[in-house]
This record gives C-alpha cells, structure tokens and sequence, in this order.
C-alpha cells in the first residue's frame, strides 16, 4: 500500500493562497522532486480546475515559461491524476480520473493500486482526508512570509490533534524550509 502524502506551500502564518508563496526554480524543483516520488497526484475539484486551467498550455508550449517550469508542466501531464468530485465527473486533461463514491473507500483503494504513493495539494479535501485519519506524510513548504488572510491550513477545524513526527527539515537558498513529517505512531 502507497502512502497518502499532504504537501502544500504555507506561509508562516497558515495561509495557504497560492499567490503568496515564493515562486522559482528552486520551489518548483522542489515539488518536481516530490511529484516524482509519487505514483499519482490526488485533488479536489477545485484545484483540479486551476491546475487544468494553467499547466496543460503549459506543457503544449503555448504559455512563456522558464525550465524549471515547463518541466514541472511535462512532468505533472503525463501522472495519474485523480480528482475526488460529487459535483463533477468528467475530467478530459490527460490521464486524469474520477474519484468518486465514498471517500474513505476510493482512498483506500488508490493507495492499495499505487505503492509509489499518492500526494496531495488541495487544503480542503487534505482536511477531509485527515478527518478520515487516511494521510500518512505532510510535506510543506514553508515561506518566510506573514500575509495576514487566508485560506489557511486547516481552516474548518480537525476533530484532534496530530502528533508528527520530523523526518527532515530542508531549508532552501530563498528562504524557504521545505518539511517531511510522518504520522506519528
């Protein structure tokens, strides 16, 4: 069975809005490198529908970007993806699949049918995910920023405390820290 890992960029004070984090090469390596430890990428309808708005023009060509970038782009169209939906159920970007059914069912299934593991980068459906006590790792990349509004991490709340325990603490040229957390047993 894969692991079910959460990674996403949070700034010092939680929040978890895309446009507040650092972007460079250095951040994008950085997930490149996790993306590639990962045998599929698991969202929600919503950040499906960003990612699928941007990164397939992206990896066409047909958007301006730096290397690092549009290796990032290359590299996310050809994963699995799988989008946990109720309201949606069709998902045309390439190799993108419907997860749906009950939740704690369909995750348990995906990480049975994907050892490399499965990761995760929508903060809402982490939170759920979590609920459910079906996250093993948390990957974080912390930004040396306070912005002072959200969304932040874990806004609506988990029903207890997760005790976790420190794998590795990469701090980047940028700033940035990136972290691996396991659950604790």
């Amino acid at each position: 069975m894969g692991l079910l890992t959460f990674s996403i960029n949070v700034t010092l004070d939680g929040c978890v809005d895309h446009h507040e984090g650092i972007v460079d090469d250095e951040t994008h390596a950085w997930f490149t490198r996790l993306m590639d430890e990962n045998g599929a990428m698991l969202w929600g309808r919503v950040t499906y529908e960003l990612m699928e708005g941007y990164w397939p023009a992206v990896a066409r060509g047909e958007v301006d970007a730096p290397p690092a970038i549009r290796e990032w782009a290359l590299k996310l169209e050809a994963k699995q993806k799988y989008v946990a939906s109720s309201t949606r159920s069709d998902f045309p970007w390439t190799n993108s699949h419907h997860l749906g059914g009950d939740l704690q069912a369909s995750v348990h299934e995906l990480k049975d049918a994907t050892p490399e593991g499965v990761l995760i980068g929508s903060g809402s459906l982490a939170t759920e995910l979590d609920r459910l006590e079906l996250i093993d790792e948390y990957r974080f990349l912390v930004h040396p920023r306070i912005v002072g509004h959200g969304p932040t991490l874990y806004q609506s709340g988990l029903p207890s405390t997760r005790r976790l325990d420190l794998i590795s603490a990469q701090p980047l040229s940028n700033g940035v820290l990136g972290l691996h957390y396991r659950r604790a047993g």
